[in-house]
């Protein structure tokens, strides 16, 4: 909540300057923290509403998700893992620039109202940000998607509930690992936090900023099914 608040203040300050994130240009709309050409130089694309698998239109189930279904119901992202997006997304991980959490959500925002009208998407009951494990939170001073949450929570009036999923082991970075090595690397990493005796949810939706494979959401999901929810949304950034 700390880094919520920072972050708040940050973007306050921010749009005192009202400067594009991107190209530093000033902006006519402060608050959107981008200049309408630099978001126009992130492509948007038809995709499945189900696996986020890129199509000549949108539709909610494609082929490859009939057949092969992914472990969720729902996937809403923004655009490929390219730039000016993915340079975005990198600074905001790793170079200590939490202050981008605003601009990024609200990306996030505009994609989830455009899903409302393409796949007819239900707003979920709960926001659940992918927990990162406590050493790996410490190291970075953050975890960016609980701050984009926060954001989309304050926006859409959803809860925002980060106890609820933890990251119990520590494991390698994800980013140079195959399909196989990432489902292995995750097995027993998240739990469901023993301290909520009961969980009332049916339907959530997850936040996190990159999915490749999709084996974190994999296993998230996996979790969460057994606790009897059976309706799960993905929310990301990026769908690579």
């Amino acid at each position: 909540m700390q880094r919520f608040k920072a972050s708040l203040k940050t973007s306050i300050e921010a749009w005192l300057d009202a400067s594009c994130v991107c190209c530093q240009q000033q902006l006519a709309i402060a608050q959107h923290g981008i200049c309408s050409r630099c978001r126009r130089e992130i492509k948007r694309f038809a995709y499945c509403g189900s696996c986020g698998t890129e199509l000549a239109f949108d539709t909610l189930h494609c082929g490859k998700c009939l057949t092969d279904p992914p472990p969720w119901q729902r996937l809403v992202t923004i655009s490929h893992f390219q730039p000016p997006l993915s340079d975005l997304i990198h600074t905001f991980k790793f170079h200590r620039q939490f202050q981008l959490d605003r601009t990024l959500a609200r990306l996030l925002l505009l994609a989830v109202k455009q899903a409302q009208r393409a796949h007819d998407l239900p707003l979920p009951e709960v926001l659940l940000p992918v927990p990162l494990h406590p050493l790996r939170q410490w190291q970075r001073g953050y975890n960016q998607a609980t701050l984009l949450a926060r954001w989309l929570s304050h926006w859409l009036q959803i809860p925002c509930d980060d106890r609820l999923l933890q990251r119990i082991r520590y494991t390698r970075a994800q980013r140079a690992l195959s399909g196989k090595q990432r489902r292995n690397n995750l097995k027993k990493a998240f739990a469901i936090n023993p301290k909520i005796s009961e969980i009332h949810y049916r339907s959530v939706a997850i936040i996190d900023d990159v999915i490749t494979t999709g084996a974190t959401m994999a296993e998230l999901c996996r979790l969460l099914q057994k606790c009897g929810i059976t309706q799960i949304q993905v929310w990301c950034l990026c769908r690579t």
